[in-house]
């Protein structure tokens, strides 16, 4: 008889979905039926969803942003808390043997309010006393640590900053990654328009810009496409280098396959912002907190290249140790993944790196 498990995934951005396609073919593999719920996006705004089958879809909880920064007042505005808490009282638990949560509020609230044990996979699970934290007040520290909260949680970062934290989860194609010498951007909490003028007065170089409704089109040395899963990651791995915000999946795969990065944090977000201060302190890439030419050029003058030998399949170990039931060690998987990293993530947790590669511009 197989085990049953609710996987709950924040779909605001394609991070989290990346991550769960990954596991979702990892989890194919065992003697398991998955129920997928995605939260967080209107369902009509998701796409490529057919490895998820006939996946639950809740309003959930999400930040509103504009111009790369978030707006609260929007945020406020646009969430409806009493759906929120409809959903997460109506939401049945019984036929589930685990509950599984990649940050999604719904199924973290309703496992709590029914004392059913959860789980937690995802980034935001990697914030603990050791882990870089910066940009956040009180609240915004406290609101990630009760957005969805979990009983074991299982963070995911570049460096093990604590016995809990695993390396990357991937959904990467089976390409070697090559360089056709264009630039790869995507900044999906931009004003797209005023990113395609900003490339566009740096005509020496060719870039890729991706985005959430663009229309198809080039103009001049930019090409703008919309958001797409197997057209991106082709560029991704054809590119010569990628500007990103600061969102951990992206980066990841960036890291994966040996592309320099220029990223500049989401303005107000605690997560992103703290995302930058680990890429400087490990020197895996350049930081710009303003999107401008001169930041672009500098970076492009000396882009990082790291000696990099490529992240564990943490899927892969991830879906086994829940198909077995999630009861095995937790410090144990973590010391079996990180110990085919690189030497920076051997180093103690939470040592700050002095690289000559680190730099803001």
């Amino acid at each position: 008889m197989s085990m049953n498990i609710l996987y709950g995934v924040q779909a605001t951005g394609q991070g989290h979905i990346s991550r769960a396609r990954a596991i979702a073919r990892e989890l194919a593999e065992h003697n398991v039926s998955v129920t997928w719920l995605f939260s967080g996006r209107s369902r009509d705004k998701l796409f490529d969803m057919e490895l998820f089958a006939d996946f639950q879809h809740r309003q959930g909880l999400s930040f509103a942003h504009s111009n790369g920064r978030i707006d609260y007042l929007a945020t406020l505005r646009e969430n409806k808390l009493l759906q929120f808490l409809r959903d997460v009282r109506q939401l049945d638990l019984l036929p589930y043997d685990l509950v599984v949560t990649d940050y999604e509020p719904v199924t973290a609230w309703a496992a709590r309010l029914a004392g059913i044990r959860c789980i937690g996979i995802g980034h935001q699970y990697a914030f603990g006393q050791q882990t870089p934290v910066t940009g956040g007040s009180w609240w915004s520290q406290l609101i990630m640590r009760q957005f969805a909260p979990v009983d074991l949680p299982l963070g995911l970062h570049w460096h093990p900053y604590a016995a809990n934290v695993m390396p990357p989860v991937l959904d990467l194609p089976a390409l070697t990654p090559w360089d056709r010498g264009h630039i790869l951007v995507y900044l999906p909490f931009e004003n797209q328009d005023t990113v395609t003028k900003l490339l566009q007065a740096l005509p020496s170089r060719r870039f890729i810009q991706y985005a959430n409704g663009l229309t198809p089109g080039i103009l001049g040395n930019v090409v703008r496409r919309p958001a797409s899963i197997n057209g991106f990651k082709v560029d991704l791995a054809s590119c010569n280098s990628v500007i990103c915000n600061s969102g951990f999946e992206l980066i990841s795969e960036c890291l994966q396959w040996g592309k320099p990065i220029l990223t500049k944090p989401l303005a107000g977000q605690m997560e992103q912002e703290s995302n930058a201060l680990a890429l400087r302190q490990l020197g895996y890439a350049t930081v710009m907190l303003t999107l401008s030419t001169r930041a672009i050029e500098e970076w492009q003058a000396t882009p990082v290249r790291l000696p990099f030998d490529g992240f564990s399949n943490v899927a892969a170990a991830l879906a086994q140790w829940l198909a077995a039931g999630a009861t095995g060690s937790v410090t144990e998987l973590g010391r079996q993944l990180w110990q085919r990293e690189t030497d920076q993530s051997k180093l103690p947790p939470g040592s700050p790196i002095d690289s000559p590669r680190v730099k803001v511009v």
